[in-house]
């Protein structure tokens, strides 16, 4: 893993019933600084076509003056990662993004990019698939990528979306659950969950949360809060 890094995991695009992206253009701005152009990877949108959901990238980003390309523009994707100013991952199924990721050989690409100090952007699956793995996703598997590794640009598993919440009369496993089977075969692990409207900025090996409410720490059964604005770090 590279000791160089410039990320901002969102948990989520939308908090509540706000418009897409808006809770997170602040700090979008804020993570690109002087960065006017990225390059968005749409792989995850599944339910929406490529120039269907970078289109809702471009409009969402269109108040803070940013330019989006999308990498299904590029006949080379792996030359559309080497030169991009920022690196862009939406949401959607983390299985499909990180098969296309495979399928189209970016991984390398975009890892090496990002250990060079190149801005990353995720949200929700972009999110996941900056972990070590997406074992902690809460998609379903609808399809069968090459491997569940996944970018390895932290080295903590990530679990957006994150929440407690127990519906009265539910029977199925909650999230916190989930999570519990994970450590169990992965005691070494950590998980960070991030509630929506949240998001980590990993520099280096730093991660802050940023936002109003906790995250939490999962590793070997236990589970910590996080609080809005603490600072951890992450060999």
């Amino acid at each position: 893993m590279s000791s160089t890094k410039n990320l901002l995991l969102l948990s989520s695009s939308r908090v509540g019933n706000t418009d897409y992206l808006t809770h997170a253009l602040t700090m979008i701005k804020s993570h690109l600084g002087d960065v006017r152009a990225i390059l968005f990877i749409p792989y995850a949108g599944v339910t929406v076509s490529n120039d269907q959901y970078t289109e809702m990238v471009t409009n969402a980003l269109s108040s803070i003056e940013i330019n989006v390309t999308s990498i299904h523009q590029y006949t080379d994707p792996v030359e559309a990662i080497m030169s991009a100013e920022a690196i862009v991952i939406g949401g959607g199924n983390t299985f499909r993004l990180l098969e296309l990721l495979y399928d189209n050989d970016l991984l390398t690409a975009i890892s090496t990019k990002i250990g060079q100090g190149t801005p990353y952007i995720g949200w929700s699956a972009g999110s996941n698939v900056a972990g070590l793995s997406i074992k902690t996703t809460n998609d379903m598997p609808i399809v069968e990528p090459k491997s569940f590794n996944a970018l390895s640009l932290v080295n903590f598993q990530l679990n957006p979306h994150y929440t407690d919440f127990n519906p009265p009369g539910f029977n199925g496993e909650t999230r916190e659950q989930r999570l519990k089977e994970f450590m169990v075969v992965s005691p070494t692990t950590t998980i960070i969950g991030i509630v929506e409207g949240t998001a980590l900025k990993c520099v280096d090996d730093k991660v802050t949360l940023i936002g109003e409410n906790d995250g939490y720490i999962f590793k070997a059964g236990k589970k910590l809060t996080f609080k809005a604005g603490d600072t951890l770090t992450f060999n």
